[in-house]
């Protein structure tokens, strides 16, 4: 009996988990959903990280070790967490193998307080690349305007890349065309376009919450008819830019050069509001050549009784587009979402980070202190 998870693998969607630490490496967790619930990829970012740190005795004798090298906070942390990653790698790296590199993939976030620096992150994102030095691994960019350039130059250096943070279809489009300025830069750099990879984290689940807040203050009868249903209107007309942005000329020149789509990856598909289907984000966003990145919570969800009855993408454009303009007639901007929900998801990976170093440091010096002792 082919199970919900393998149904959607079929239909050709990839399922990542959103989710890493070393106690999954260690404990095998992590490959058993490789080998059980058709998961082929890892993401990653700051708040899973501070999570994963501060839980636990995984990290001890590395951090042991650290302190022995007189290591400050913020080179801990990169070592803790590009270790992570690179062990990561290994272990998908007979599905990227058997992929080509399409999935297989493992994403390591430059440091979020270079969402507004284009150089930092340039730097950052080659310092990260260096260090996990592994065929697989991603490096996430958040797609701020202050992103874009640093997108087209990481690619444009044969680094692949996860874009991430992308709410409004506007933006989408700015992340694809950073995306091709990127691989036609390299093309001229002299790299093997086939090697480059990437995908385009569009967020879901945030839009509603933001969205039915604005209808519940509404309150009318109508406004509470639109609710929960943005996240899925948005993200299909992404597909639809996706769509777009790859059958140009523009594009066709640079796939018959080896390149490979950007592809959609369906982000913050984890259910926020109880009273929804807690599959809805998956079984909504079947559509061929994506990935679906799932807290775990999701893929147990999922693979226990999602109906996946192919491809819920295709077709909606139209309803979608009414779906979206009804909420402006009732008063809910649609920019005026986007721009709160790039701030805001910004805002959390920054206080997440800035945790996380707070965490390490109070960990480094008790560590100290014990081994002095």
């Amino acid at each position: 009996m082919t199970t919900p998870t393998q149904a959607l693998s079929d239909a050709g969607v990839s399922i990542w988990l959103d989710d890493l630490s070393r106690q999954r490496l260690q404990d095998g967790s992590l490959k058993a959903l490789i080998d059980e619930k058709n998961v082929v990829g890892v993401t990653t970012n700051p708040t899973i990280f501070q999570g994963a740190i501060t839980k636990g005795h995984g990290y001890d004798a590395q951090l042991r070790e650290l302190v022995a090298e007189g290591a400050d906070v913020e080179r801990t942390v990169f070592e803790l967490t590009t270790r992570d990653v690179a062990d990561a790698c290994d272990l998908f790296a007979p599905v990227a193998e058997a992929t080509k590199g399409v999935d297989g993939r493992v994403s390591i976030e430059v440091d979020p307080r270079l969402a507004w620096d284009t150089a930092g992150t340039i730097a950052e994102a080659k310092k990260l690349r260096d260090k996990v030095n592994k065929g697989n691994v991603y490096i996430k960019i958040p797609a701020t305007l202050e992103g874009l350039e640093a997108i087209a130059e990481t690619l444009a250096n044969g680094i692949s890349v996860n874009v991430t943070l992308i709410f409004s279809l506007e933006r989408y489009r700015a992340v694809i065309n950073a995306f091709l300025t990127g691989l036609e830069k390299a093309k001229e750099n002299g790299h093997d376009l086939s090697k480059i990879h990437s995908v385009a984290s569009f967020f879901v689940s945030r839009v509603d919450t933001e969205v039915d807040k604005r209808l519940d203050a509404i309150g009318t009868d109508e406004a509470k008819a639109l609710k929960s249903k943005a996240g899925l209107a948005n993200a299909r007309l992404a597909y639809q830019v996706f769509e777009e942005e790859f059958s140009t000329e523009r594009w066709n020149l640079l796939a018959d050069a080896g390149a490979l789509p950007q592809r959609p990856l369906w982000a913050s598909t984890g259910v926020k509001d109880p009273n929804l289907p807690d599959t809805l984000y998956v079984a909504g966003l079947v559509a061929p050549g994506v990935v679906n990145t799932m807290p775990e919570k999701t893929l147990d969800a999922t693979f226990d009784h999602a109906e996946i009855t192919g491809d819920t993408v295709r077709g909606t454009y139209e309803e979608s587009n009414a779906h979206l303009d009804a909420l402006e007639k009732i008063g809910v901007s649609y920019n005026d979402v986007v721009a709160v929900l790039e701030s805001e998801g910004l805002d959390k990976f920054v206080a997440s980070w800035n945790d996380l170093l707070a965490d390490v440091e109070r960990t480094l010096s008790e560590t100290a202190q014990g081994a002095r002792a």
